[in-house]
């Protein structure tokens, strides 16, 4: 597998072969590999909409996916049949904002989100060439954005082969009963763990979620 580089040629991976994943893992993660095979082949799907997807990150923060689902509809029914765009939720007030049951806070995250969009700090095509701590470090400059919405963008949005979200509570759970840990491993334990995966810890990541729940997990 090819080690991290600093290089400027786009990132975007494409995910690799079944043989190749497995046999990845057959070498530096028997117990991994083991998993791979019961579950079958990796389907990651990537979502393109990139502003999209962190608006809905942002209105889905401390609610349930069914709250977040309803409101999120309410937020792109503000449109009128149009997707929401940087220009469009900037032009959007506050109160009409809050009308759909997002928060005060939601929509002052929502309206810096889209200001960062127009004037350029976050540029969409720039992304794909930008190291995944580049990328970080420029979402979570976003009021509203923390480290793990980030990689969450990392894996569904860039399909970045190589992100480990060490405070993901689900990958935390299911790495506790594939490998019998007596608990929750911490942040530093998860990253020592994860070594072998090294450069596919998406791939382990997307295959743990897999253990708790069996659907196709999109974001």
């Amino acid at each position: 597998m090819p080690p991290r580089t600093k290089s400027t040629r786009s990132r975007n991976h494409v995910i690799p072969a079944s043989r190749a994943i497995l046999r990845h893992f057959d070498r530096q993660d028997p117990v991994m590999a083991a998993v791979i095979r019961q579950i079958g082949p990796m389907r990651l799907r990537r979502n393109r909409n990139y502003f999209q997807v962190l608006c809905k990150a942002i209105v889905g923060q401390q609610i349930s996916t069914r709250v977040a689902d309803v409101i999120y509809a309410r937020f792109q029914a503000l449109f009128d049949g149009k997707q929401p765009t940087p220009d469009r939720v900037a032009a959007v007030p506050a109160d009409r904002l809050r009308t759909v049951g997002l928060s005060r806070q939601k929509a002052a995250y929502l309206h810096d989100l889209s200001a960062r969009f127009i004037d350029k700090t976050i540029r969409p095509h720039q992304l794909n060439y930008l190291e995944n701590e580049a990328i970080i470090e420029r979402l979570t400059a976003v009021h509203g954005i923390g480290r793990w919405t980030a990689e969450m963008f990392l894996i569904f949005s860039l399909n970045r082969m190589d992100v480990l979200p060490v405070d993901d509570l689900g990958l935390r759970a299911a790495v506790k009963t594939i490998y019998g840990l007596p608990e929750m491993p911490k942040a530093k334990q998860l990253r020592s763990l994860a070594e072998p995966w090294h450069p596919l810890e998406t791939v382990a990541t997307w295959y743990a979620w897999r253990t708790l729940d069996g659907t196709i997990i999109n974001y």
